[in-house]
């Protein structure tokens, strides 16, 4: 569906992607993570055709950027991080004019427009100039502008921006639902959004692609040994002593103690070695007759993957 390989961008003598390959399948939704200025912004113009690439190759849909640029604008729907809507414009008017653009059959507009017009859900702002609108219903219009002429791609960049906690919860479910039936490649600094709607996450830095899989591979891959937190009530050294015993635990440490009668409820922190840590544990303490009340993986998130990868 799209294919980059070796793709580079210079602005002069700044290098603002580096040699960057990637492929997105269909129906895949990507979400297409780096800091400000990493080369992410670039990329979505050069494969929207927005910008031409020093070197590389950009296919859509087998069809060159440089060859077929129509073709491949044909088959893309692109939102950008400020989209230049028409303020004096009311929506219905936009649409229809974009609609027009695009070169829909004249017969068809009226039906792409409606469509658009429910998916998106702004029919109580149609005849509001789009200059009167929140941010949030202009997001809206501007995801039915990419969307009008039914592309199979969608390239959206921070399509959350400056929106409330409220409109980015709508514009994330908007998202996830048009997602079923389109490939969508979505640049974003909200990561919680990342992990709600993406299936794979690619990651640049320094204009370098550097990490590329699912939410739970990138955070499994960056975690390596499995870490566990375990609350265990029996006496101290003890225990202390069958987990330095146990082959499948590397390291451990108390993080704090309760007294409990004449035993303590130890809260430790467990680097496992090997997979299945937490269920060898789990058997471990009922061998050992341990009162287990907490027993529970801690995984980072997909915030603090992406801080080790970009600050390293």
């Amino acid at each position: 569906m799209i294919k980059i390989e070796n793709l580079t961008k210079y602005y002069d003598a700044t290098l603002a992607v580096d040699s960057v390959s990637f492929e997105v399948q269909k129906g895949e939704v990507v979400g297409f993570l780096g800091p400000n200025g990493a080369g992410k912004t670039t990329t979505m113009r050069i494969i929207t055709c927005y910008l031409k690439p020093t070197s590389g190759k950009v296919t859509i849909e087998d069809f060159d950027i440089f060859e077929q640029p129509i073709e491949v604008r044909k088959r893309i729907g692109y939102l950008p991080e400020n989209c230049p809507l028409y303020p004096e414009m009311n929506v219905l008017d936009y649409l229809n004019y974009i609609a027009e653009l695009r070169q829909i059959p004249r017969a068809e507009r009226s039906k792409r427009v409606r469509e658009m017009i429910g998916v998106t859900s702004i029919g109580d702002v149609l005849h509001k100039d789009i200059g009167e609108l929140s941010k949030g219903y202009r997001q809206r219009v501007g995801l039915a502008q990419a969307m009008v002429h039914d592309p199979e791609i969608l390239i959206l960049d921070e399509p959350t921006s400056g929106l409330d906690p409220n409109q980015i919860i709508e514009i994330r479910q908007l998202i996830r639902d048009i997602g079923r039936e389109k490939t969508i490649i979505l640049s974003t600094h909200i990561l919680p959004e990342v992990s709600a709607t993406c299936n794979r996450v690619l990651i640049i830095n320094d204009a370098r692609l550097i990490a590329s899989g699912t939410p739970d591979e990138l955070v499994s891959r960056a975690q390596g040994a499995e870490v566990i937190t375990a609350g265990i009530k029996g006496p101290e050294e003890a225990v202390f002593e069958a987990l330095r015993q146990a082959d499948f635990i590397a390291e451990f440490r108390k993080v704090r103690e309760e007294l409990a009668g004449e035993q303590s409820w130890l809260t430790l922190e467990i680097q496992g070695q090997g997979d299945q840590t937490s269920e060898k544990l789990f058997h471990l303490a009922v061998r050992q007759g341990w009162t287990l009340r907490e027993l529970r993986l801690e995984r980072l998130s997909l915030e603090e993957v992406f801080a080790r990868l970009t600050t390293a």
